[in-house]
């Protein structure tokens, strides 16, 4: 990856240090250019200087001088015994600035508010966005299949059969209905029967993908200094958003089978939450799933603790047949919030998704979805309907989950002979494995060459160094990722 990209508008201009005279003012120079393209985002942390000065060949002393001019510039901090780590941007309000709201919770609670993590959450996902990462090329770390896993074929007979029924056609004409496309809520009922979910139409609201969703349930149950339980390790943009909301964001220790039990028994009674968000099934980032017994003791505490459970079902359709799931049991009755989508395996680009929930709750939902972005297109929506009712949608997605598979068996190999091991048992899109090395300072590393990676910190609600990282198992199968990932783990 080049660091001598071209800035965007409003970026910092190559004579900020003045034309550079010096290695050092150029390295700086280079360094500045990826921050203001946020490809080092607020709170990452700069390589080490004995690591930056054998990648650029350069001199500690060098390194060390370009360091202090970005210090001096405000662009980094450094922190002792830690290194130097990129400044939030000034004006900009912070993660920390906004849960600092820990201080509304009870007294003596031991609780610290959640900060930035040392990777940005916002960095993962503009990285999305960049070509060669979209097509599946240097992103072991991204959240998305590959381009060419994906069907365009099957999404232009989708959008014909979408625009050749007249009154659809008409109906562009017009806002559309607020719960969403009324064809693709009643496919929705059938697919949520499969899965042991009972829902009636009224009962569920379209989104603009799952992360729409789980921001318009966020912003309806949750008022500022609200407390809510999230799962730790967990979803980057989850803990991100959720601060933003300036609530009060109380991680459980997650583990293969689900939450520690106890450790959310514990929060829930120290600071009365509101609101636990977890993903039941094939959990981001380790893919572990709740087990019945768990389900049912989570369920068993929300009504003791009038807890509304939000159960993340983004990567449903990469799930085993029967798998657990917290809202079949609860029936959408009282305690559980049902949230899906469709981008992750039809195309990130078709932002449809839903929320399942209480009837008393999804009229809720409807209001803060009208208040905040009217109505969703229609168009995709009932694209999606025929997808559903004409099973093109399942047969897809059992080619995609042979594929996957297939994917994971070959990164089996690969994380073994880089003397990696996997922390919990490899499934769905994800792995969860264990390094052997700092790879908050890994990452940084490969970030250098053009390989994305998902640093464990990244999946906590503080910054924490460690040795886990989050693979793609679709993402991850060029064996040069891996064999650069040992030459540096070992320099």
């Amino acid at each position: 990856m080049s660091t001598t990209q071209a800035l965007p508008s409003g970026a910092i201009p190559s004579g900020a240090f003045g034309a550079p005279a010096t290695r050092a003012e150029a390295l700086a120079l280079r360094l500045a250019e990826r921050i203001s393209s946020r490809e080092l985002g607020p709170g990452a942390r700069l390589p080490s200087v004995r690591d930056c000065a054998a990648r650029e060949r350069l001199s500690p002393s060098t390194v060390v001088a370009a360091y202090d001019l970005l210090q001096a510039r405000g662009l980094v901090q450094a922190r002792p015994q830690r290194g130097f780590f990129v400044r939030e941007p000034i004006g900009a309000r912070s993660v920390d600035g906004v849960v600092d709201g820990t201080s509304q919770v009870a007294a003596g609670a031991a609780i610290e508010p959640a900060g930035p993590a040392p990777v940005d959450a916002t960095a993962l996902i503009r990285s999305m966005f960049h070509p060669a990462r979209q097509r599946g090329s240097g992103g072991p770390g991204v959240g998305t299949l590959p381009a060419n896993w994906l069907d365009a074929g099957l999404l232009q007979r989708l959008l014909r059969k979408a625009s050749s029924d007249p009154a659809a056609a008409e109906a562009w004409l017009h806002y559309g209905d607020p719960a969403g496309d009324p064809f693709l809520r009643q496919a929705l009922v059938s697919h949520l029967a499969e899965l042991g979910i009972p829902a009636a139409p009224e009962q569920i609201v379209t989104t603009q993908g799952a992360t729409q969703g789980l921001d318009i349930v966020a912003r309806t149950l949750l008022a500022p200094g609200d407390a809510v339980l999230v799962d730790e390790p967990g979803w980057a943009i989850e803990f991100a958003r959720l601060a933003r909301l300036g609530v009060v964001v109380l991680p459980v220790p997650r583990g293969a089978e689900g939450p520690d039990l106890d450790r959310l028994a514990q929060l829930a009674a120290a600071h009365r939450p509101k609101v636990y968000v977890t993903m039941s099934v094939l959990h981001n980032p380790t893919g572990g799933s709740f087990s019945a017994a768990t389900a049912h003791q989570v369920l068993t505490l929300a009504e003791a603790l009038d807890l509304t459970v939000v159960d993340d079902d983004t990567y449903a359709w990469f799930a085993p047949p029967g798998a657990t799931r917290l809202a079949p049991l609860d029936a959408l009755r009282r305690r559980t919030v049902y949230v899906s989508g469709f981008s992750k395996v039809l195309a990130p680009q078709w932002r449809v998704g839903f929320i399942a929930a209480p009837p008393a709750l999804a009229q809720r939902f409807i209001d803060t979805k009208l208040l905040s972005g009217l109505t969703t297109p229609a168009t995709f929506e009932r694209a999606i309907g025929h997808a559903l009712v004409q099973g093109s949608l399942r047969r897809h997605t059992d080619r995609l989950g042979a594929r996957l598979a297939s994917a994971r068996q070959r990164c089996l190999r690969l994380v073994r002979d880089a003397g990696c091991e996997f922390v919990t048992p490899p499934q769905g899109l994800f792995g969860w494995i264990d390094t052997g090395t700092d790879t908050e300072r890994l990452a940084q590393a490969l970030l250098a060459e053009g390989w994305l990676c998902a640093p464990g910190t990244l999946f906590h609600a503080r910054p924490t160094t460690g040795t886990l990282m989050r693979i793609n198992f679709a993402t991850a199968q060029e064996p040069r990722f891996w064999q650069r990932l040992v030459a540096l783990r070992e320099r």
